[in-house]
C-alpha cells in the first residue's frame, strides 16, 4: 500500500459568518434567532488530481424557540465541484449548488439587509444552500457536507484552495471606523486535515499561512505553526508532484491592465546522489569579545556543522583574533577520523586579542575549488576590525577580488559588527547575512544554516525562457538550490494576451548545465493568488533597502522605496514620518501628498554599526527572504513595536491613515480624481462586482478611499447611488489603468 502525505491543522480560529458555512434564519427575519456555529472540521483526501472534501460543522441553538433556516456554504468560484451530498446528523438534506453569478445576489441581499459587508469577501464564490430541520433549544446538531473538486495544476504541483474567510477584518474593531464578522460573534474553532498519496514526495508548502512539515513512517505531516495567525482568508496549499530532480511551481496574479505578478517555486527532490560535493571553510572569530557563552555556543555549532559533512565533502577550519590560524593548510576530506580530529581542534580554541577580519578573509579565500564542487565560506564575527586593515570598504574590495566562486554566509553576533561589510560580503558571495541578537543562541543560528546548506542540488541558477516577458525578479541574483528547502522567486510579467508555455530554469550540477521546465499559464486577467503582490513588494523593498546601505540612500532610491511601500502596504524605516507628523501636514483634511511625505520622512539609520543598524539590516534580510503572508505579518508587528507608523492600518496590501473620518489610502495623490459611492447602494454592489479587488477595503472600513491609477474611489454616505453601464466601465478603467 502506498504511503500517504498528511496535512493536518491543529485547532485554528476563524470567524463564524464568512468562514465555512453558517445558518441564516428563514427569509432573513428572526430577531430571536439563536443558532450559532460551535466548531468546524474539514477533511480533504487527494486522489490523483481530485480532492474529496468533507466538512463537518456543529451548530447549537442558544435561543428559546425552534431554530430553523438555510444552511449556506461558500464554494470557491473557480473550482469545479461534483458528487455533492449534505446531511444533518444521519438525515440527508436536499440542497442546491449555485455558481458565483447566482450566489452573488444572495450574498448582496444579506449584506444589504444587515448593513454589514461581512460577505463581500465571498464575492466570486459559489454557494451551497439547503433548508435544515428545526433544532430544539439547547440542542447541538452536526451538518456534514461532502463534495469532490478537481485540483488545478501549477507547473509541477497541484494547487488546493480553501475559503476560510475573515481575512481582512483585523484593521480596527467597531468604534474605530472598521468592522467585520469577527466583531459580531466569537470565532468558532476550525480543524483542517488533508491527505494525499506518496506520489507527491516534494515538500508541501503554503504561501498564505505558516505551516510546519514533519516526516515519519512514510508520511509527510504539515501543521500550522503553533504561534501562527490561524486559518483565515483563502488558504492556499501547493503539493509538488514527483517529477525529476527539481519541480517547478508557477502561480500568477493579474487584476488590472498593469503588469502581472508571478511566483515561481523550485522544489528539489531529496534523492541520494543528487547533491553536489562541497568545499566548506568555517572562519570563527575568537577575539576577546567572544569569550564566555558566545564562544561556547559557537564551538557547539561548529561541532554540529562538522557532523553534517558527507564523505564527498572537504573542509577547512580557520580561527582569528590578532593573528589568523588554520587547522590545516589544505582541504581535509570529511572522513570520520578527520572530523573527530577537527572537533578536538575546535574544543581547544580560546578567546583573546583583537579582530583581524582582513587577514581572516584572505585565508578563507586562499584556496580555490575545482568545477563540480561548491565552495562555501561560513564567516562568524562579533566585532569590528581592530587589527590589520580596518577600513570596511577596502576590506570588502580585497575580499571580492580574491573570493572566486565561493558562496559566503556571514553571521554578525551582537551589535558591535559592521553591517555594511557583512552584507557586502554575502551579496557578492551569493549567500546571506544573519544577525544574532545579544542573548540569542549562536548555536541555533549556525545549526539552521548547517541544515540548510547540507545538500546542494544546483548552483548558478538562472531563469531561461517563458511565454511572457518576466521583469523585476527577486531575488535578482538567484541563490543556490539546496535539498529540503524550496527556492521561491517573485516577479512581474508582461503580456498582451493569454499565454501558456514552458518556463525554464538552468543550473550547474557536477560541472554540467541542467535544464528544468514546467508548463505555466500567464493570463491577461486573474484575481487568484492575491497574496503574490505584497510578497513581491516586500522582496523589492528588502533589496532596495540593502542597496541604500551599501551604495548610499539617494533621493531616487528612497522615493522608490516609499512609493512601493505606500502602494503595497509595506512598513519600512523610510515611512516613519507617520510617527511624528511633519510641520505643515497636521490638521489637513485631504490625503497626504507623496512628495510632501518624502520631504518629511525620517531616513533609515545611516550608520553601519550599532543596535539600529543591525535591526535595520535584519529586517531588510527578512523582507528579501519573505515567503508567506505570515512572514509579512511578523515584520509588520516588529515595525509597529519599533514605533514605525502606529496610526496606519494595513488591509489587503495597502496602508491607510484616517483623514477627517475617512480611512485614506496613502497611495492617493491630490492629482487623482475622486468618485464618491454610497455604501449598500446599487452603485456600491455594481462597482464591487466589476472591480472585486475593492471588496477587502469596504469590508474593513465604514468610510474609506482607495487609490487607483487615474481615479480614486471613496465610499462615503452621500455618494452616488447608481452608475450607468458606461460610467461604471469608465470608472473601473480609470481605477485600474495608468
Amino acid at each position: 500500500m502506498r504511503g500517504m502525505i498528511v496535512v493536518t491543522a491543529a485547532t485554528l480560529w476563524a470567524a463564524p459568518l464568512a468562514a465555512q458555512g453558517w445558518v441564516e434564519p428563514p427569509d432573513g427575519r428572526h430577531p430571536g434567532f439563536g443558532v450559532v456555529k460551535e466548531r468546524t472540521a474539514v477533511t480533504v483526501r487527494v486522489v490523483g488530481r481530485v480532492a474529496q472534501v468533507e466538512v463537518e460543522e456543529w451548530f447549537r441553538n442558544r435561543g428559546r424557540g425552534l431554530g430553523e433556516g438555510d444552511y449556506l456554504y461558500p464554494l470557491p468560484g473557480e473550482a469545479v465541484f461534483s458528487n455533492f451530498s449534505l446531511f444533518q446528523g444521519d438525515q440527508e438534506l436536499t440542497g442546491e449548488t449555485m455558481d458565483a453569478a447566482r450566489a452573488r445576489a444572495i450574498y448582496e441581499e444579506i449584506v444589504r439587509r444587515k448593513r454589514d459587508p461581512a460577505l463581500i469577501e465571498l464575492a466570486g464564490h459559489g454557494l451551497v444552500r439547503a433548508r435544515i430541520f428545526p433544532i430544539n433549544p439547547g440542542e447541538t446538531r452536526k451538518i456534514t457536507l461532502r463534495y469532490t473538486q478537481v485540483l488545478e495544476r501549477a507547473g509541477d504541483a497541484l494547487q488546493f484552495r480553501y475559503a476560510a474567510g475573515a481575512r481582512h477584518h483585523a484593521a480596527a474593531p467597531r468604534g474605530e471606523g472598521a468592522r467585520g464578522p469577527g466583531s459580531v460573534a466569537e470565532p468558532a474553532p476550525l480543524t483542517f486535515v488533508l491527505t494525499a498519496d506518496a506520489d507527491i514526495v516534494g515538500q508541501p508548502f503554503s504561501p498564505t499561512h505558516p505551516v510546519r512539515v514533519t516526516r515519519e513512517r512514510g508520511r509527510v505531516m504539515v501543521r500550522p505553526e503553533a504561534d501562527g495567525p490561524g486559518l483565515r482568508g483563502d488558504f492556499t496549499l501547493f503539493l509538488p508532484l514527483t517529477r525529476g530532480l527539481v519541480g517547478l511551481t508557477v502561480a500568477t496574479h493579474k487584476p488590472s491592465a498593469e503588469d502581472g505578478y508571478f511566483m515561481l517555486t523550485l522544489s528539489p527532490r531529496a534523492l541520494e546522489g543528487a547533491t553536489l560535493p562541497r568545499d566548506v571553510t568555517v572562519v570563527l572569530d575568537v577575539s576577546g569579545s567572544m569569550s564566555g557563552t558566545k564562544l561556547a555556543q559557537a564551538k557547539a555549532a561548529l561541532e554540529q556543522l562538522l557532523g553534517s559533512f558527507g564523505r564527498t565533502d572537504r573542509f577547512r577550519l580557520v580561527a582569528f583574533s590578532n593573528d589568523v590560524r588554520a587547522a590545516r593548510d589544505d582541504w581535509t576530506p570529511a572522513s570520520p577520523a578527520a572530523i573527530r580530529e577537527a572537533q578536538r581542534w575546535v574544543q581547544r580554541l580560546t578567546a583573546g586579542g583583537g579582530t583581524n577580519i582582513a587577514g581572516a578573509l584572505d585565508e578563507a579565500f586562499r584556496l580555490t575549488s575545482p568545477e563540480g564542487r561548491l565552495p562555501i565560506v561560513v564567516f562568524v564575527t562579533d566585532g569590528l576590525p581592530s587589527v590589520g586593515e580596518r577600513d570596511p570598504e577596502r576590506i570588502a574590495a580585497q575580499a571580492e577580488g580574491s573570493r572566486g566562486r565561493a558562496r559566503v554566509f556571514a553571521f554578525g553576533v551582537g551589535h558591535d559588527v559592521n553591517t555594511y561589510l557583512l552584507d557586502r560580503l554575502s551579496v557578492a558571495g551569493r549567500g546571506s547575512t544573519a544577525y544574532v541578537q545579544p542573548g540569542d543562541d549562536v548555536e541555533r543560528a549556525l545549526g539552521t544554516l548547517a541544515a540548510k546548506i547540507q545538500h546542494p542540488v544546483l548552483s548558478d541558477l538562472a531563469i531561461g525562457g517563458a511565454p511572457a516577458a518576466l521583469t523585476e525578479i527577486y531575488p535578482s541574483t538567484l541563490p543556490d538550490l539546496f535539498a529540503g528547502e524550496e527556492l521561491i522567486v517573485f516577479g512581474r510579467y508582461r503580456t498582451r494576451r493569454d499565454r501558456t508555455g514552458e518556463v525554464t530554469v538552468t543550473g550547474l550540477r557536477n560541472g554540467r548545465t541542467e535544464r528544468f521546465a514546467a508548463t505555466a499559464r500567464f493570463p491577461t486577467h486573474t484575481l487568484a493568488n492575491d497574496f503574490i503582490p505584497r510578497l513581491w513588494a516586500a522582496r523589492k523593498i528588502g533589496e532596495l533597502s540593502r542597496t541604500a546601505r551599501l551604495e548610499g540612500a539617494s533621493p531616487e532610491l528612497v522615493r522608490e522605496i516609499r512609493e512601493t511601500a505606500f502602494r503595497y502596504g509595506i512598513l519600512t524605516e523610510y515611512t516613519s514620518y507617520l510617527v511624528q507628523e511633519a510641520p505643515g501636514l497636521a490638521g489637513r483634511s485631504g490625503g497626504v501628498r507623496l512628495d510632501e511625505a518624502i520631504v518629511a520622512g525620517t531616513p533609515a539609520p545611516a550608520s553601519a554599526v550599532g543596535r539600529e543598524a543591525v535591526a535595520a539590516a535584519e529586517r531588510a534580510r527578512m523582507q528579501r527572504e519573505a515567503k508567506t503572508s505570515a512572514d509579512l505579518q511578523i515584520l509588520e508587528d516588529d515595525f509597529r513595536k519599533q514605533g514605525y507608523a502606529p496610526q496606519t492600518r494595513q488591509v489587503a496590501g495597502r496602508l491607510f491613515s484616517e483623514q477627517a473620518g475617512v480611512w485614506t489610502d496613502l497611495a492617493h495623490a491630490d492629482s487623482l480624481r475622486v468618485v464618491d459611492i454610497a455604501p449598500y447602494s446599487d452603485a456600491y454592489f455594481a462597482l464591487l462586482a466589476a472591480a472585486p479587488e475593492l471588496a477587502p477595503y469596504v469590508q474593513a472600513f465604514e468610510q474609506v478611499m482607495v487609490a487607483g491609477r487615474r481615479a480614486s474611489v471613496r465610499f462615503v454616505d452621500g455618494g452616488l447611488t447608481s452608475l450607468s453601464p458606461e460610467r461604471l466601465t469608465r470608472l473601473v478603467a480609470e481605477f485600474r489603468r495608468g
